[in-house]
């Protein structure tokens, strides 16, 4: 994932300047993530937090929650803008958290850069460091198949909402949930939500 790190960290300024606030996101996800966030009890993390608005956003809403990004100047971000919410530089693929620890696990857009063969590193780890009914929500790029195309930073991934649902059971997830939205000025959107076995 080091080309990831490095082509965030090239655009970091900017990609925060565009997307790092809370004014940023669509209303649908807003509900979505925290109504989600509001079931959660024990602790949880933001995986691939990036400037760290949705962590800052969910804790002040009384949620123990933290940030963890691969991407030093997001978390540098983070915590200059956000000095009240703990932020850690770390993988969403080895997570700094003790086994069956968390009662939540939040990858909002962290998984897009995933491809079919790694996708399972870091869906397995989540299953490691939720407890058994911890639940964990996914936000991605919708699509009929699963495909590569040129994100803005580096390339992504769309994946069919029932195929990365499968990958998620194997992981040993339940899938309670699953939501798509499509505009003409996004790429199609999916969230899935689903509890550790």
């Amino acid at each position: 994932m080091s080309t990831v790190r490095d082509a965030y960290a090239d655009r970091a300024a900017e990609y925060a300047d565009v997307l790092g606030s809370m004014a940023s996101v669509h209303p649908s996800d807003v509900q979505l993530v925290t109504s989600w966030a509001d079931r959660i009890t024990g602790p949880a993390i933001d995986a691939g937090c990036g400037p760290g608005h949705w962590t800052a956003h969910l804790a002040a809403r009384g949620l123990d929650i933290r940030g963890v990004d691969l991407v030093p100047d997001f978390v540098e971000f983070a915590r200059t803008h956000h000095p009240e919410t703990r932020f850690d530089l770390g993988s969403v693929d080895a997570l700094d958290a003790e086994t069956d620890s968390m009662g939540g696990v939040l990858a909002w857009y962290s998984l897009i850069h995933h491809d079919p063969e790694t996708i399972g590193t870091p869906l397995a780890e989540f299953a490691r460091v939720l407890r058994p009914g911890g639940e964990l929500l996914i936000g991605c790029f919708e699509g009929p198949t699963v495909e590569a195309f040129d994100h803005a930073v580096v390339t992504a991934y769309r994946w069919p909402l029932a195929e990365l649902g499968e990958r998620m059971r194997d992981a040993g997830f339940e899938v309670v949930e699953t939501h798509t939205r499509t505009t003409l000025d996004h790429r199609p959107h999916g969230a899935i939500l689903a509890r550790r076995l």
